[in-house]
């Protein structure tokens, strides 16, 4: 059996990754890849937290610019989050994995209200977690949200799957020449202006000293080899 590195982990999916090869919906394919790579890691027993964008199904701050006010694009997209939270929670229930959505957003009878010490009782009772409605507050992203979820719930490690390996100095699917960082410090990603997380996120992460992992999302056996302490992507630290 594998060993762990790190058993408890807070995992962020982009909304776009779960879109597939479309630029938005689901691809329930790429759910039941999602939920194959978390069962791999429940196996060997692992505790994982989940934050899921909501970006495939709505980004505010699109029509923000076109006009929109802010705060009502931001609370649509909590809604986003909310559904790909239920959709991935159906795929990992029917992979046999005990789930759990809590909402920043109070939605009674559709899933539960979020209290961090059920939170924490569920994670180490063997539950998937998976927390949606970012913050509960506009003018925050996912990311931010996934670092205070790390944070409170006392992950190991956050794990950020995006498209590609890791991290870069500029975008890899534009940029054929672009630097991959195999590490980096958290002042070195901010002062950099990077991109793979916003300044709030990032900042969050080094103040509480919560290491970042990012990883392409397409490599099936990352999660897993990750949380047993194979280098892989981009190390924020």
């Amino acid at each position: 059996m594998s060993k762990l590195e790190h058993k408890r982990i807070l995992l962020k999916f982009s909304g776009e990754s779960v879109a597939g090869n479309d630029e938005h919906g689901i691809d329930p394919k790429i759910l039941d890849n999602m939920a194959d790579s978390v069962k791999s890691c429940k196996e060997i027993g692992a505790e994982i937290g989940i934050v899921i964008g909501g970006g495939n199904l709505f980004r505010g701050e699109k029509l923000n610019k076109a006009g929109m006010d802010r705060v009502a694009g931001d609370h649509m997209g909590m809604l986003a989050t909310v559904m790909n939270g239920i959709a991935l929670r159906d795929a990992l229930e029917r992979a046999g994995i005990k789930t759990r959505v809590m909402s920043a957003i109070s939605m009674s009878g559709i899933v539960e209200h979020y209290d961090r010490r059920l939170a924490i009782q569920l994670l180490s009772d063997g539950f998937v977690v998976i927390f949606t409605a970012g913050t509960g507050n506009p003018f925050f992203t996912t990311d931010t949200a996934g670092c205070l979820r790390a944070i409170e719930t006392e992950a190991n490690l956050m794990l950020k799957a995006t498209r590609v390996d890791g991290v870069y100095d500029s975008d890899p699917e534009i940029n054929k020449d672009a630097k991959f960082f195999d590490s980096l410090s958290f002042d070195d990603a901010i002062s950099k202006n990077l991109k793979v997380m916003d300044a709030t996120a990032l900042t969050l992460a080094r103040d509480h000293k919560l290491p970042i992992n990012v990883f392409n999302v397409n490599n099936h056996n990352a999660l897993k080899d990750i949380i047993c302490g194979k280098k892989i992507g981009t190390l924020i630290t």
